[in-house]
C-alpha cells in the first residue's frame, strides 16, 4: 500500500510516499480503507522530532491521527464493528492515517459513520471535537457562564466556540483581522483581535471582573500568563499544551487532552451529521500532496481543518 512516510526525524520536506505492507487488524483492531484523513500539530511535531523525548515513534513512520473511510477487515472481538461499515476514529500514537490502508482500535475512539457524515468532514472531526470537549469538561461551564476562548480559528478552537455556545455559555474569541465574520458565525459572542487589541483589556472592557474560564489552545508555559489576565479572581485557566498550576489572583489551572469517554465520538458525529455541529475544512488535498498538507499547516493561518483524501 501507499503511505506518507517519514524514514527518520528531520523536516517536513523530507516526507515521501512510498510502499509498506498492508496491515493486519489482530484482536479488538479493525483494518480501515481511507477515504480521508486530517492534519493536525501533533503530527508536525511526531515527524520533525520535537516530541521525540515524550512521543518517540518508530521509523519508517507514518503520520496522522485522525481517519475516516470502510472497515476492510476485522479482529476478534470488534463488537458492533463489521466489514463495509463506514467508520471515523481517532488514532492516537503511533499515528498512521496518511496511508492507504490503517488499523483502527475497535473502541470507543471509533465510532460509525453515521449517514449524512460525509468521509472529509469524517475525518476533520475526532481530535478536534474531542479534545474541544475534553476541555469544557475541566472547564465546568454552564448556562450563563463567560468563556474566553483563545486561538479560535483552528480545528480545535472552532469545536471549542461552538460546544462551548451548546452549553449557553456566553463566548469570546480570539482571531485575527477578517476572523470576526467566521467566529461569529460559529457562535462567538464577540471576537478580539489579537493582532491589534490587548486581549485582557478588551475583556475587561465586556466584562469589567473578567471571564469565569479561558480556554487557550495557542499557548503554552509561561505565555499563558497572558490570558490569565483575562480571567476573574479565583477563575480558572484550561489548556491541551501544558503550563503552570496556577496564576495571580488565585486563578487556578487545568490541563487535559484528547480523551475517549463511551458514546462521545459517536454523539458529536452525530450532530456533525446534522449540521448542529459545524466541520469546518479550510482546503483538501489530494494524497499525491499531502507532504504539502503538512507544511502548509505548519506555515499558513488556518481556518478549521486541513483534509486529505485518497
Amino acid at each position: 500500500m501507499k503511505a506518507l512516510l517519514a524514514r527518520t526525524y528531520g523536516p517536513l520536506e523530507h516526507l515521501e510516499i512510498g510502499d509498506l505492507p498492508r496491515p493486519a487488524p489482530g484482536p479488538g483492531q479493525l483494518l480501515v480503507r481511507v477515504e480521508a484523513a486530517a492534519v493536525n500539530p501533533i503530527d508536525v511535531a511526531l515527524v520533525t522530532g520535537r516530541l521525540r523525548a515524550e512521543l518517540p515513534v518508530r521509523h519508517p513512520f507514518v503520520p496522522g491521527v485522525d481517519v475516516s473511510g470502510v472497515v476492510a477487515a476485522v479482529g476478534a472481538g470488534t463488537g458492533p464493528f463489521a466489514i463495509g461499515d463506514a467508520v471515523i476514529a481517532w488514532k492516537g500514537v503511533p499515528s498512521g492515517a496518511f496511508a492507504e490502508y490503517t488499523i483502527v482500535r475497535a473502541d470507543d475512539s471509533a465510532a460509525v459513520r453515521p449517514a449524512g457524515l460525509d468521509a472529509r468532514r469524517g475525518a476533520a472531526l475526532p481530535t478536534g471535537a474531542l479534545t474541544a470537549a475534553a476541555l469544557l469538561d475541566e472547564a465546568g461551564l454552564g448556562p450563563g457562564s463567560t468563556l474566553l476562548v483563545v486561538g479560535a480559528t483552528g480545528g480545535l478552537g472552532s469545536y471549542t466556540v461552538q460546544l462551548a455556545k451548546r452549553a449557553g455559555a456566553t463566548v469570546f474569541a480570539t482571531g485575527r483581522t477578517g476572523d470576526g465574520g467566521y467566529l461569529r458565525n460559529l457562535g462567538a459572542d464577540d471576537v478580539i483581535d489579537y493582532s491589534t487589541e490587548n486581549v485582557a483589556e478588551r475583556i475587561r472592557d465586556r466584562a469589567p471582573d473578567g471571564v469565569d474560564a479561558v480556554i487557550d489552545v495557542a499557548q503554552a508555559g509561561p505565555a499563558l500568563a497572558s490570558s490569565a489576565a483575562a480571567v476573574k479572581p479565583g477563575g480558572l485557566v484550561v489548556s491541551p499544551l501544558g503550563g503552570p498550576p496556577s496564576f495571580d489572583r488565585n486563578v487556578t489551572a487545568r490541563y487535559t487532552g484528547t480523551t475517549t469517554p463511551t458514546g462521545r465520538l459517536a454523539e458529536l458525529a452525530g450532530l456533525a451529521a446534522t449540521g448542529d455541529l459545524r466541520v469546518e475544512i479550510d482546503r483538501e488535498y489530494p494524497f499525491t500532496e499531502a507532504r504539502q498538507a503538512l507544511t502548509d499547516f505548519a506555515g499558513r493561518h488556518v481556518r478549521g481543518k486541513l483534509v486529505i483524501t485518497f
